[in-house]
């Protein structure tokens, strides 16, 4: 059943709903596959607490392999039409979440060690979540050569995304200033930009899980006093922050991947988003011997760098 579902993701999360259905199934004396068995499932799930977007996922792996065992002669299709009507859990109300604000920001990038390798990678990785809003498997995928120069500008291009979007991101010039500091201090050139550090500071392997983005997250945030902060946060905080800085909705969906109403302006999306998204966000980094202030203030992108209180345009 799940070689017919094409997302990665999804196969993952159907594999594990599917488990937990059997496992409970065979707990349960081994009823039939129909629908009571689902809505008993289905109340199960609901008694241990579990969310509705969780018991929604699962109800949908159940339907998936009923309707693919009744395509394949294994299931009477009035059962599968009848467990395809089982009703999924409601969701009332919208979940908030959670994002930063500007000074937390600042916080949680000032956090690493920059004098350290670790410290370089993990800031250049704390720096492309927060200024491109990428999501754990597609930073953890990321390649050296798919940062280019467009017009002048730096961007990440053609970035396979959720359900297969093509996106090109645009890239600040802080953040492009972090991930070079990493790529030089690790003597990278090709191939993923992120690899491992030992405890000697020596780069190794050839490339990085999506673990490790979370961990990386989790440690740094709790080193800055910010508890309970995912990968995720970080990028609804970039998407906050632009628009706070005066950029539209279509561009800030465009920006993170996510599909719109019109697909007109995919073609104007990297001006669109380093022209009009202000990102006002002030990242501190160590280069060497000098305290450099890298704030991103202007519409047309172009980083003002400060020293020592002046800002040099």
């Amino acid at each position: 059943m799940l070689d017919g579902v094409t997302s990665a993701h999804s196969r993952r999360a159907y594999s594990v709903a599917l488990d937990g259905f059997i496992e409970w199934w065979e707990r349960d004396g081994r009823p039939p596959f129909a629908k009571s068995t689902v809505q008993a499932f289905r109340a199960k799930l609901a008694a241990d607490g579990l969310a509705p977007a969780t018991i929604n996922l699962r109800l949908s792996a159940i339907r998936k392999l009923a309707v693919e065992a009744a395509d394949n002669g294994l299931l009477d299709p009035d059962l599968a039409a009848g467990i395809g009507r089982v009703k999924g859990a409601k969701r009332l109300g919208v979940r908030l979440g959670n994002w930063l604000t500007l000074q937390q920001a600042q916080s949680l990038l000032a956090a690493p060690d920059a004098t350290t390798v670790k410290g370089k990678r993990d800031r250049a990785i704390l720096a492309v979540l927060l200024g491109c809003a990428l999501r754990r498997s597609e930073l953890a995928g990321l390649a050296v050569e798919q940062i280019q120069q467009r017009d002048g500008r730096w961007v990440v291009a053609d970035l396979v995304g959720k359900g297969g979007r093509v996106r090109t991101v645009p890239i600040p010039a802080w953040v492009k200033v972090a991930t070079a500091d990493w790529l030089d201090a690790a003597g990278i050139e090709t191939g993923p930009v992120w690899r491992a550090v030992n405890r000697g500071g020596r780069v190794w392997g050839d490339g990085m899980t999506e673990k490790v983005v979370w961990y990386v997250v989790e440690q740094y945030a709790a080193n800055a006093g910010l508890p309970e902060i995912a990968p995720h946060d970080l990028r609804r905080t970039c998407a906050k922050l632009c628009r706070a800085g005066g950029g539209e909705l279509e561009q800030i969906q465009l920006l993170l991947g996510q599909p719109t109403r019109s697909r007109a302006h995919c073609g104007v999306l990297v001006e669109a988003c380093l022209v009009r998204l202000r990102l006002v966000l002030v990242a501190e980094y160590r280069l060497g011997d000098q305290r450099i202030l890298w704030q991103l203030t202007e519409e047309d992108g172009t980083p003002g760098v400060t020293r020592d209180g002046r800002e040099r345009r």
